[in-house]
C-alpha cells in the first residue's frame, strides 16, 4: 500500500499518519523495491514528506537506458517564477526563526509577482493570472489552500526538495540581471 501511494505522488506525514509509520518501518524494502524499476525514495523525516524520483544516471552511456517512470513536467514561466519566489520566502521565514508554517494571502502573492510586470499592468488580468498560477502550484502539491479561507495558502515544505539552494542562487542572479535590463534599482523593486 505504501509503494502504491508513493507511485501516485507525495506522501505527507500529516495527511496519512498510518501510512507514514508503515513507510518508516518498511523503508529499506521500499527503497530496494523501487530501485528495481529505476526509482529512488526521497524521504525527509524532519519535514514529514516522501516521494519517488527517477534515479540519476551514473554518467555512463548505457545502450538500453531505462525509460522514465516519473514524468518530467515543463513548467510555465509564471509557475517557475512563483515557485522560486515562494521558496525564497520560505527560506526567509526559516531564517527568521518564526513559525514552521508559511502562510500567505493572495494579496501577498500578488505583491511578490507584481515587480516582474510592467508598470500599469491590468490589475484584473494580474489577479486572474495569479489565481491560475496558484491553482497549478496547488495541483503540483507545493501549496495548499487553507480550509475556510480561500484567499490564504500554506507553502508546503516539500518545495525545498525541488527548488534547492543552487537553483535559488541562480534565480537571484537572473533577478539581478532583470533589474539591470529594466533599469530598476532594488528600492524600486521593494
Amino acid at each position: 500500500m505504501v509503494t502504491v501511494t508513493l507511485l501516485k505522488g507525495v506522501l505527507y506525514q500529516e495527511d496519512s499518519p498510518a501510512l507514514w509509520n508503515d513507510l518508516l518501518n518498511l523503508q529499506a524494502g521500499v527503497r530496494d523495491y523501487v530501485a528495481v524499476i529505476g526509482l529512488e525514495l526521497v524521504l525527509d523525516e524532519a519535514e514529514g514528506y516522501a516521494f519517488l524520483r527517477s534515479r540519476p544516471t551514473d554518467g555512463e552511456e548505457n545502450e538500453n537506458p531505462m525509460p522514465r517512470l516519473v514524468a518530467r513536467r515543463q513548467l510555465s514561466y509564471p509557475v517557475s517564477l512563483l515557485l522560486a519566489l515562494l521558496r525564497k520566502k520560505l527560506a526567509e521565514s526559516d531564517a527568521g526563526g518564526g513559525d514552521t508554517r508559511l502562510i500567505l494571502s493572495r494579496n501577498e502573492v500578488i505583491e511578490l509577482i507584481r515587480i516582474f510586470l510592467p508598470p500599469g499592468s491590468n490589475e484584473v488580468k494580474l489577479i486572474d493570472q495569479v489565481d491560475a498560477t496558484i491553482n497549478k502550484i496547488a495541483e503540483l502539491g507545493f501549496v495548499r489552500r487553507l480550509r475556510g479561507e480561500k484567499q490564504m495558502i500554506e507553502v508546503r515544505r516539500i518545495i525545498r526538495a525541488f527548488v534547492d539552494a543552487q537553483w535559488l542562487a541562480d534565480f537571484s542572479k537572473r533577478l539581478e540581471e532583470y533589474r539591470k535590463s529594466n533599469g530598476l534599482t532594488e528600492e524600486q523593486d521593494g
